[in-house]
């Protein structure tokens, strides 16, 4: 029986699995390039993949045991971590925003910045969940900061600047987490540890296009057979990666429809057409048919050109116009004539768009295999990302005892590998419970909720905070911060155990066990003590709610439209921070309240409860709070049925919140 020798450090297995094979590639880093050792394919019996995703585990499991024991005979090694890659079928992009209240005072530290940031992409995330019929886990492939701003003036950094109020848009890609979590069973199944995982396009372009050609800018098209895998890169690095869902079993399904065959002779057909050169093949009825190679290319013209339209429109939306040059790469790379029609609907000049391979030998070389191979780009690029230290993740970090899921290139903080793993932004910062907004004998008050029990953040068991940068190896621990408990009282806690005497909710009589929603408005009769002191309730009816510094809150979270469809923005509500204030169309004939001739200060215009309302200003100079627009709510507050529901711009607050000009305001019994 054969000895193995156990996998040495240095020795990277790769493995593509793709929709129509799995693709193996053994390797070692020799100099400045992968040496490889020996590569491995074998095709599925069955459709256990679908568009790049994996159906069948145990399948995909199966097959991928029987390439790794073809290499493990060759070689004579016991493989037993792997290097994978997700396809880019199912990735989401998502673009997300969040400011920051500053003291105007103090410099923006990186842990201001870091907060900010994880914010903003924690409502990309909730734009994705918008559209979600149940909530589902994302996992962050990587992102990029579009825009800061401080005090509404554009910048590149906000560290150490000055100012009230800092702001951040960010562009998320994600991957719902039963791609990846698909991806580490079949794995396991198959008895292998998976050591690193990134992107097919991401290891497609590594592969394909060097780092020294990244300055220019480039696209690279890896046609697979259940997807199109796009990357471009400019400046230096890889800034944008997307998808088309059409790809090359589109073309074999053209050629099944036009000449009767199965799945896999009209893939023989599609693989063995070449120009000048006739097509012997069996139909499904038992016929030996021959056909010319003109005649294969005019059945498949119209899905060719579709495929070549597609990559057309997402290397165009992604890069913002056509790219300096075009690599085709995947099997589909092959199809005759598919580089003049991507040439074409790019409106390039044909000579620009190249099928993958000639730039390989940059990065990877063998003694003798034949790399040339445009469907390697991926299992290469796997092999090269890992081997060659080209990606974060070809290290192993430990979060809570095992190994993390890291998918970015460059520096990774914690906040990032938290991210990548399914953890929230609330997850690490906590929130605080709601309050719960109460009028007790016509004195407004905030029962306060409990604050948020903080996280506990570790590398290396020492304290970190959540910009630590990660290095290889940090073990991290981490416990998520748990939510603080929403106010909450009954009338009996509320009016202390000394009350005795009739009490009215809501214009009802009530008994003191009976629990306070938010609005109420509580009525004592017959009182016999005092009222409970202010530091149970706080009043706020004398005085406007005080301005949040960067340490008293949290910061606010601005979900935006997806890249490719636009659903409704929307707000994420913070502890109880409002949110920027909606423009109001102004109407044509809005009700006026008459203004006192001694008032100096300007007029306010809202929309309370779907209606145009101005507001004279007030002769103090005071700013209006949502109690005084009570009056002209349309509530008779003295036969109220139930709670009073009260919001500005869509946000649950009290009777002491600001209203300002534009605001939207309801006041509504539920």
């Amino acid at each position: 029986m054969m000895e193995y020798k156990s996998q040495d450090r240095e020795m990277v297995f790769a493995l593509d699995i793709g929709t129509r094979s799995v693709v193996g590639v053994v390797g070692r880093p020799s100099g400045e390039r992968l040496k490889v050792l020996d590569i491995e394919m074998a095709e599925h019996g069955s459709r256990a993949m679908i568009d790049g995703q994996i159906d069948n585990i145990q399948q995909v499991a199966g097959l991928v045991k029987t390439v790794t024991a073809r290499l493990e005979e060759r070689l004579g090694v016991r493989l037993q971590r792997v290097c994978v890659a997700a396809a880019g079928r199912a990735l989401r992009t998502q673009s997300g925003s969040a400011y920051l209240e500053l003291s105007g005072e103090e410099s923006i530290t990186s842990e201001q910045i870091s907060r900010l940031e994880a914010a903003a992409l924690a409502a990309a995330e909730e734009g994705l969940q918008m559209e979600e019929e149940t909530r589902r886990q994302f996992f962050m492939v990587g992102y990029t900061i579009t825009q800061y701003r401080l005090d509404n003036y554009p910048l590149s950094s906000l560290l150490d600047h000055n100012g009230r109020r800092a702001e951040a848009d960010v562009m998320a890609t994600f991957l719902p987490g039963e791609v990846v979590e698909s991806l580490y069973a079949a794995m396991r199944a198959a008895g292998l540890q998976v050591a690193s995982l990134t992107l097919e396009p991401i290891a497609a372009m590594n592969a394909a296009i060097p780092a020294e050609l990244r300055l220019l800018n480039l696209a690279l098209v890896d046609i697979g057979a259940g997807t199109t895998d796009i990357a471009i890169c400019r400046d230096g690095s890889v800034v944008g990666y997307t998808m088309a869902t059409i790809a090359g079993d589109e073309i074999t399904e053209a050629i099944m429809k036009s000449f009767l065959v199965d799945f896999q002779t009209a893939e023989e057909i599609k693989r063995n057409l070449r120009p000048g050169e006739d097509v012997e093949y069996t139909d499904i009825l038992g016929l030996q048919n021959t056909v010319s190679y003109e005649t294969v290319c005019k059945a498949i013209e119209e899905p060719s050109r579709r495929l070549a339209e597609a990559v057309a429109v997402q290397v165009t939306e992604l890069n913002g116009s056509a790219p300096s040059a075009l690599f085709l790469a995947g099997g589909g790379s092959k199809l005759d004539r598919l580089k003049e029609q991507v040439a074409d609907c790019l409106k390039m000049d044909a000579r620009r768009v190249a099928v993958a391979g000639s730039n390989y030998a940059k990065s990877v070389f063998a003694d003798d295999l034949n790399l040339e191979n445009p469907e390697y780009a991926t299992p290469l690029g796997i092999a090269v990302s890992a081997g060659l230290g080209l990606l974060n993740d070809s290290y192993v970090v430990t979060l809570n005892g095992q190994s993390a899921k890291l998918f970015r290139s460059g520096i990774l903080t914690l906040r990032d590998i938290l991210l990548m793993n399914g953890y929230s932004y609330a997850d690490m910062l906590g929130k605080s419970g709601k309050n719960l907004n109460i009028t007790l004998d016509g004195r407004r008050m905030v029962l306060r909720g409990e604050p948020a029990v903080p996280a506990i953040l570790t590398v290396n068991e020492m304290d970190a905070a959540i910009n630590t940068v990660i290095h290889a190896g940090d073990r991290i621990h981490f416990t998520p911060a748990r939510p603080g408990k929403d106010a909450g009282k009954t009338l009996g806690e509320l009016l202390g155990a000394d009350f005795s005497g009739r009490v009215l909710v809501n214009n009802q009589e009530a008994r003191l066990n009976t629990p306070l929603r938010q609005g109420d408005v509580v009525l004592t009769l017959e009182r016999n003590v005092a009222p409970p002191p202010r530091s149970e309730a706080q009043p706020v009816a004398q005085r406007p709610a005080p301005q949040r510094t960067e340490t008293q809150g949290t910061p606010v979270q601005r979900p935006v439209e997806r890249t490719r469809q636009r659903p409704a923005e929307r707000v994420v509500q913070p502890s109880v921070e409002p949110t920027p204030q909606a423009a109001i169309p102004k109407p044509a004939e809005p009700v006026q309240i008459p203004r006192p001739l001694a008032a100096r200060t300007r007029q306010v215009e809202v929309l309370l409860n779907g209606k145009p309302l101005i507001l004279p200003g007030k002769e103090n100079g005071q700013p209006y709070y949502l109690m005084d627009l009570l009056e002209h709510s349309g509530l008779d507050f003295d036969h109220v049925e139930g709670p009073v529901h009260l919001a500005v711009n869509g946000v649950e607050c009290g009777f002491s919140q600001v209203v300002k000009n534009r605001d939207s305001v309801t006041i509504r019994c539920n």
